[in-house]
């Protein structure tokens, strides 16, 4: 597999990195909740991460394109899904 790293600015890397961190901690919560699901406290930072997730998803997606295929992310124009590098060969 080619690797992309260096074509894009620090940032993006940077984005998604912190993309990641976010995806880790909001499967370990739904993982943790769906054996605790009476824990309010657990339940208001999933909530809390769920909305910084979209925002930075949706930051991210504005200025590099998207991150999910099968409708789940928009696309400008021209089609972004011919563009490499896809943020799972970063």
């Amino acid at each position: 597999m080619m690797s992309h790293k260096g074509n894009l600015d620090p940032q993006f890397y940077e984005m998604l990195e912190k993309l990641q961190a976010l995806d880790f901690v909001l499967v370990e919560l739904n993982l943790f909740l769906d054996t605790h699901p009476d824990d309010l406290a657990s339940i208001q930072q999933y909530n809390q991460l769920v909305q910084e997730r979209t925002q930075l998803a949706n930051h991210f997606q504005h200025l590099y394109g998207p991150l999910m295929n099968f409708g789940h992310s928009y696309s400008k124009f021209p089609w972004e899904w011919s563009k490499v590098p896809w943020p799972w060969q970063v």
